[in-house]
């Protein structure tokens, strides 16, 4: 893999895994956006992960999408008490309004959900290490076309 997502898009696949926001079968998944607008699909194959949101279509980095994806595989660490404090954020609001300035849309949300500096800090740990365990991972991502 080449490039790396930013930090903030562990954040937003946490929150697919605690909102429910996916359905997983044995050779695809989807994902649904924060605000329900957009279904994702992710499938995967020999190492290659292909995916129609985006970052992963556009960006050339693994979107939230395929995050969820080796979430659920177990490919990278998931720690549920964590994810929670995420809940309910409305990533693609956000997003959209902080116009992809990411570090100003994890700032909003942790406003938003009552986060304290502590559990603040404690989130970044375990999402660098999500990407930490990601960028050890022998796998390819690309476009899904279909």
């Amino acid at each position: 893999m080449t490039k790396m997502p930013p930090l903030e898009k562990v954040f937003e696949a946490w929150t697919a895994l605690v909102d429910d926001r996916f359905e997983l079968y044995p050779t695809h998944a989807t994902v649904t956006s924060s605000d329900g607008s957009k279904t994702y699909t992710v499938d995967w194959s020999d190492g290659v992960y292909r995916s129609n949101d985006n970052a992963t279509y556009w960006q050339g980095y693994p979107g939230y999408p395929v995050l969820v994806v080796l979430l659920l595989q177990g490919r990278i660490p998931y720690e549920a008490r964590v994810a929670r404090w995420f809940s309910g954020v409305a990533w693609k609001e956000l997003n959209d309004t902080f116009k992809g300035d990411y570090q100003a849309v994890f700032e909003e949300a942790c406003n938003l959900k009552d986060i304290d500096e502590g559990r603040k800090i404690e989130a970044i740990r375990l999402a660098e290490e999500d990407l930490a365990a990601l960028e050890q991972l022998n796998l390819t991502v690309g476009r899904y076309q279909h």
